[in-house]
């Protein structure tokens, strides 16, 4: 699912103009470029958690908010293929990291803090959730798109 992330969200914005990703379907909701950007922003924190859990001896990670991180960025200011295309570099950065672990490797742990009692966390449990996250928001991407294409 991580590396099918960015050619999904490609093929699915495939044909559509610009402004047709950077348009909502209704007041209110997000455009693709929206939904692009907010899932740069959750690869953005849960890739560096997973980096960080390989490179230290079960590190304490002070978790931020993906929703606070993004107002950092400009994200949601930037043109959707250019976006798309950080997005597929981040991922390929990503799983060249992921890809060799051992099979040991994806039990790292770090206690995570920040959101509430501290947590255990593994690399295994962030790739997971960047997976099902990305997941989600794929069929809402694709329902954006659809609305588009009317």
């Amino acid at each position: 699912m991580l590396a099918a992330t960015p050619s999904r969200l490609a093929d699915l914005a495939d044909g559509l103009a610009p402004a047709q990703l950077l348009a909502s379907p209704e007041p209110g909701e997000w455009s693709a470029r929206d939904v692009l950007a907010h899932l740069r922003a959750c690869a953005d924190m849960w890739g560096k958690y997973i980096v960080q859990i390989l490179s230290e001896d079960r590190p304490t990670i002070k978790a931020v908010n993906p929703t606070t991180w993004i107002k950092k960025t400009d994200y949601r200011q930037q043109e959707f293929q250019p976006s798309l295309q950080a997005f597929t570099t981040q991922r390929a950065d990503l799983l060249a990291v992921l890809e060799p672990l051992a099979l040991d490797a994806w039990s790292h742990m770090a206690t995570v803090t920040g959101a509430g009692n501290p947590r255990e966390r593994t690399v295994y449990t962030y790739a997971q959730w960047l997976a099902n996250h990305e997941r989600s928001h794929d069929r809402q991407i694709e329902r954006i798109v659809i609305a588009m294409r009317m």
